[in-house]
């Protein structure tokens, strides 16, 4: 099976033109023109990191590995200092294993994705964008539009799955998100689809009875098919930054997040909380949002999207 990796280098350096300004502009102005590179300077570039939204564990680890090459080069340029900083973020994104989406696909028919997140991350452009994705694969897709607490939930999925070109399964305003889970999946076996998508409830993480709505999903799911589902991934837009990783962690207490989805990258200095995340919850990175068209829900590439900030 050759899976369709929606990903474009250019598109991904464009998209994330103000998390590079943030990031390596500020970088940049910290180290240029210092005679040495001493711990006053290395406590103003921890500071420069911190407040990009890395993170506090992954600025020290920088900072740290940093501190380390200047005693140990005598190339103290900028550019080294540079080459040290993506080389650690690479590795603070590097540290989740992915399973290949190659080997899952093939070994799981239907294969179920879960879609969870609050409200305005955007869920349901993402749904469309990841239908379409797997659409241009060649591989049939079913949405579930379990999301029926939003009276406009459906219209919207609607047109989404229909620019993508797939099938929606879908209930009243107000019907049992979870007999719309068990709707969906059957639907899925009988026309022997390959990808099935949940829709969920925009929630916000401090609504119990909605949080545990999603358990129940979790738990109909399994009931139809013992290994659903596959993925549950977590949309977080990237403009909330330290919300971000409050959604992520409050989510994870009530679902098993098997990777992340980062939306509106390209509208947002605050891409830097891609590397936060990663780091304090241990969830890889799927897919990120670096457009509003339907093609513009890339593959997530650790190292290329460290080369599109400091490119």
């Amino acid at each position: 099976m050759k899976l369709f990796k929606n990903f474009n280098f250019d598109k991904l350096k464009g998209g994330l033109s103000k998390t590079r300004e943030k990031i390596v502009t500020s970088i940049t102005e910290t180290i240029s023109g210092k005679a040495k590179i001493d711990e006053e300077v290395l406590d103003e570039l921890e500071e420069v990191l911190i407040t990009s939204d890395i993170g506090m564990e992954t600025s020290e680890k920088i900072i740290e590995a940093t501190r380390v090459a200047l005693k140990s080069e005598k190339e103290r340029t900028e550019e080294k200092i540079l080459e040290v900083i993506k080389n650690e973020l690479v590795k603070a994104l590097d540290k989740n294993e992915i399973v290949s989406e190659y080997t899952k696909l093939e070994n799981y028919k239907p294969y179920v994705i879960l879609i969870v997140g609050v409200n305005g991350a955007g869920n349901t452009t993402t749904i469309g964008k990841l239908a379409h994705n797997y659409k241009q694969a060649g591989l049939e897709v079913v949405i579930g539009s379990a999301d029926t607490f939003r009276a406009a939930a459906n219209e919207q999925l609607q047109i989404w799955a229909n620019r993508a070109g797939v099938d929606i399964i879908q209930r009243e305003h107000g019907a049992d998100p979870s007999a719309v889970a068990f709707d969906t999946l059957n639907a899925a076996k009988k026309r022997n689809a390959d990808i099935v998508i949940i829709d969920t409830a925009g929630r916000l993480h401090t609504k119990n009875n909605l949080m545990e709505e999603l358990k129940k999903i979790r738990r109909v799911l399994g009931k139809v098919l013992d290994y659903a589902p596959n993925d549950t991934f977590l949309v977080i837009d990237g403009n909330t930054g330290q919300n971000g990783l409050m959604q992520a962690r409050e989510f994870s207490k009530y679902t098993e997040l098997s990777g992340l989805i980062i939306t509106k990258l390209d509208g947002t200095a605050k891409g830097g909380i891609v590397f936060q995340i990663t780091a304090e919850q241990n969830i890889p990175v799927r897919y990120i949002g670096v457009g509003e068209g339907i093609e513009d829900l890339q593959t997530f590439d650790l190292k290329e999207f460290v080369n599109a900030i400091f490119d």
